[in-house]
């Protein structure tokens, strides 16, 4: 009897050379962003190593030290004003990379992706490595580590327009909901891996905290210099150089490359920025034009108090965690973790609202915007409760950590790629998609506002109490969540002439 190919090798060879080169430049590029946000996360878990309460640390028994209280904490954050610190160095991450980032995309747009990944991610590595060596060379000068900081989040800018060009290049829109839902993940695995290793280390020697994710984005940056292929042209894969019977197969949407000239941001992740042959005579809209787009103005403020939300707890929830529930540094960063894994879920089923997304549930009934929405109302409420109940045991921690995790990140992912395609393909632009670019900017330019100001209220108001900066918390997210109903219930209106009634009703 003749023998068949066995099952695995009919599988790989059901695969064509162009799939391969898809499949591994969707893994590479989700492997670099998840580098990319590795090397943020240690700030925020090695904070509650820089300053604690040295009450509770057994004191070596040859260390000679007269001041009881700070003998544990590392200068300059042993002072009484050490939240007010930490949010400064995190404002000096954060305001650099907003203002990087409107530079970033005019740099990739002229250099080769490659060497412009690899030269962002090897400068990461090396700003992340000498923050932590900031603790072997005994540095306590607050302006080195704010210097480091800023770097870093100048370099970091080259991540996220690179790899959404690479990935881009390579895949059309009948893909859009699978990159959203598992591609766009990389955030929160990026975040649950920088945690893991940096609390690894953080109670023995936080440096190496820092070292350790450098040489990981840094090792990633040499891989990127030797295997990152950023285009199918590049190959050979083009469609006029495929057989004819391959071309036939090929359906326009795979044709038709996912982004055309995406702007610097990190958050511009649409499928409808490819300027076809045909719209070249389109003029661009204007700066003003896109604010007139309904929606573009109070989404643009909608994801700025998301943003605000998400990057606080990215930045504070460890020192949250240790602060309250008393757990050490380590314990905190573990504990942590589990917000990402809740955000997992969260653009899972984000993803489902998108065009083309897998759909589950009642979430398919639902546009874009709406489940935004539906989300936001949902999370003032977990917020609440979090901050009442969330400590009053593990099982409670772990399960209020997942929720708050993906009503955080489910809105926000919705915000920056599905409902951003929507409102930069508006009727009203009658099928001028050259305007989904200063749509997205506007959007993200806007909500890269909240990030850096969201770490920078916890920094100041966490002095006076962690209830009020989970008050502050949940006045942004009825912010949010107002802004985002006045558009699902105007409907089509003119949105600048609702801007004004949208802020008077979240006031009262």
């Amino acid at each position: 009897m003749r023998s068949s190919l066995a099952p695995g090798i009919k599988l790989a060879t059901s695969f064509s050379r162009d799939s391969w080169y898809r499949g591994f430049i969707l893994v590479l590029t989700f492997l670099f962003y998840t580098a990319y946000h590795l090397s943020r996360k240690p700030i925020s878990i090695v904070k509650s190593q820089l300053h604690q309460n040295c009450s509770f640390v057994v004191k070596p028994a040859d260390l000679n030290v007269t001041d009881n209280v700070t003998w544990c904490d590392w200068a300059p954050f042993d002072q009484d004003n050490y939240q007010n610190l930490f949010g400064i160095l995190d404002n000096c991450f954060l305001v650099a990379y907003a203002i990087g980032m409107f530079f970033s995309g005019m740099f990739g747009e002229r250099l080769p992706l490659r060497y412009y990944l690899t030269a962002g991610m090897l400068s990461s590595g090396l700003f992340t490595a000498l923050f932590g060596l900031g603790f072997y060379w005994n540095i306590h000068s607050l302006w080195y580590y704010c210097f480091m900081q800023a770097m870093n989040g100048l370099v970091q800018t080259t991540g996220w327009p690179a790899v959404v060009a690479c990935v881009g290049n390579w895949f059309g829109k009948g893909k859009r909901g699978f990159i959203m839902g598992v591609w766009n993940s990389h955030t929160s695995v990026g975040n649950i891996l920088g945690s893991l290793i940096a609390g690894a280390f953080v109670s023995s020697a936080w440096g190496m905290s820092f070292i350790v994710p450098g040489i990981i984005i840094g090792t990633t940056g040499v891989i990127c210099f030797f295997f990152l292929v950023e285009s199918k042209f590049r190959t050979n894969l083009h469609s006029s150089q495929f057989p004819r019977r391959l071309r036939f197969c090929l359906n326009s949407s795979e044709r038709e490359p996912l982004l055309g000239n995406s702007p610097s941001s990190e958050e511009i992740f649409s499928n409808h920025t490819s300027v076809q042959a045909t719209e070249e005579h389109a003029e661009a809209i204007s700066f003003w034009g896109a604010l007139r787009i309904p929606g573009v103005v109070e989404f643009s403020l909608c994801l700025l108090f998301a943003k605000l939300v998400s990057y606080t707890f990215l930045y504070w929830l460890p020192l949250y965690i240790a602060n309250v529930a008393h757990f050490d540094p380590k314990g905190a960063g573990d504990m942590s973790t589990l917000f990402d894994v809740g955000g997992i879920v969260g653009k899972w089923a984000a993803s489902s609202c998108s065009p083309h997304g897998f759909g589950v549930g009642v979430v398919m009934l639902l546009l874009p915007s709406q489940a935004s929405n539906v989300c936001l109302c949902c999370l003032f409420q977990a917020l609440f409760l979090y901050n009442r109940i969330g400590q009053n045991g593990v099982p409670t921690t772990i399960g209020m950590l997942l929720l708050c995790g993906a009503l955080v990140n489910g809105p926000y992912a919705l915000i920056t790629t599905a409902v951003s395609a929507d409102l930069g393909t508006h009727e009203c632009l009658r099928g001028n998609s050259r305007a989904l670019s200063t749509v997205t900017a506007i959007i993200d330019g806007t909500g890269s506002i909240g990030a850096a100001v969201g770490p920078l209220l916890a920094g100041l108001i966490s002095p006076t109490g962690w209830n009020n900066v989970f008050y502050m918390l949940i006045v942004a997210d009825v912010l949010a969540c107002l802004l985002s109903v006045l558009h699902w219930e105007m409907g089509c209106k003119h949105s600048l002439f609702y801007l004004p009634l949208s802020l008077a009703i979240a006031l009262i």
